[in-house]
């Protein structure tokens, strides 16, 4: 039997629980794949030219009014055109453009300016480094960092010294990490708790909480560079007085002890299975007995088969964050949380076009030493 008869065989003869035959890729998705290089491009060049906006502003108009507010020439124009029209970013009726349905619910959804800081990062950041994929698979290390201009062995100590780079970069993590916020806020209960948020950036997590759940305290820990830019971030917001702030490296420096919650948000992305559960034993002697775990990132299904941007996010976390990570499926985190002792352990979905999940864990009461 040829391999494409025997693959049709298999697909035909479905096991117990499959309900639909898996959709074929066609050669018109391979193509998409083959130049998806160029189709983001496309998606990037549209941001940055804000076609979307003139079009969001003033549908269904022309090539040559398209060119001149967007101060191109028509060759240019029809570049653009040709291939924003057949990516299906834009539609187009008897010449004249307008934005696709998707990027109009983006824009009345609010996530509009959140999606184009995701745009910028992939195009900025990630885009050059995943070039070193293979390799970086091959030697499983992040090779891609190399392409980042700066020293140390992080993205993170590397945009230190590029203002422009790191303001592109956290203006992305705000935007990803809002985007998630409007579940964590309404999933947990954080009424009355102190939070740990470790690793907790420029304070975005904090401030949700905070704005959301009148009779919370958060510390946010990371490291001294990043405190630095937090400080005026909470201060203009208001907080100063429900978030502090404290310098250290999550991995060795003490952390505050008898706390409520540890919020694990977009860590375990980052690191290997075995520094997550570090992560997570110091989570659970940081935790008063009884406390909660909350981890709150992009999860994999259980079967590696999706989401699909779980997967293209996941190049990125191979090529260039730190050396370890990806986008773990749900049962991963689990398997680490059972491993460093917490019971009690729920998943929590997300509804939304990111693949966001959480999941809370509990220090068992009463525990000896807890």
């Amino acid at each position: 039997m040829r391999a494409l008869e025997m693959i049709e065989a298999q697909i035909h003869d479905e096991p117990v629980g499959v309900d639909a035959e898996p959709e074929h890729l066609g050669m018109d998705g391979l193509s998409r794949i083959l130049f998806g290089h160029s189709a983001f491009q496309y998606l990037n060049a549209a941001c940055e030219l804000r076609l979307f906006d003139c079009l969001a502003e003033t549908p269904w108009i022309g090539r040559d009014e398209i060119a001149e507010r967007l101060g191109l020439e028509r060759r240019s124009c029809d570049i653009l055109m040709l291939g924003t029209t057949a990516l299906g970013l834009v539609q187009s009726v008897d010449g004249r453009y307008a934005c696709a349905r998707i990027i109009l619910e983006l824009r009345e959804s609010g996530d509009w300016a959140r999606f184009v800081d995701t745009v910028a990062f992939e195009q900025h950041i990630v885009y050059v480094p995943q070039v070193d994929f293979t390799q970086s698979l091959k030697e499983s290390r992040n090779v891609g960092l190399a392409r980042v201009p700066g020293q140390g062995k992080t993205l993170y100590s590397r945009l230190e010294g590029n203002p422009e780079l790191r303001s592109i970069f956290y203006r992305y993590m705000r935007s990803w990490s809002e985007l998630a916020n409007r579940h964590l806020v309404t999933t947990v209960d954080f009424s009355g708790q102190h939070v740990l948020d470790l690793g907790g950036g420029d304070g975005v997590n904090a401030l949700a909480l905070c704005a959301a759940v009148p009779d919370v305290t958060v510390t946010v820990l990371d490291l001294a560079d990043t405190i630095d830019l937090t400080k005026e971030v909470v201060r203009h917001a208001g907080f100063s007085e429900r978030i502090r702030l404290i310098a250290g490296d999550m991995f060795v420096d003490p952390l505050p002890r008898e706390v409520d919650v540890v919020l694990l948000a977009h860590q375990l992305v980052i690191w290997t299975p075995e520094e997550n559960e570090a992560l997570l034993r110091r989570s659970y002697e940081a935790l008063r007995s009884g406390g909660t775990v909350v981890i709150m990132n992009s999860m994999s299904n259980d079967a590696l088969d999706g989401p699909l941007i779980a997967a293209l996010d996941s190049v990125y976390f191979a090529v260039l964050p730190a050396e370890g990570g990806m986008i773990y499926p749900w049962a991963q985190h689990e398997q680490s949380l059972r491993e460093t002792g917490f019971t009690n352990i729920r998943r929590h979905e997300c509804d939304g076009w990111t693949p966001h999940g959480i999941i809370t864990a509990t220090k068992e009461p009463n525990v000896r030493g807890g």
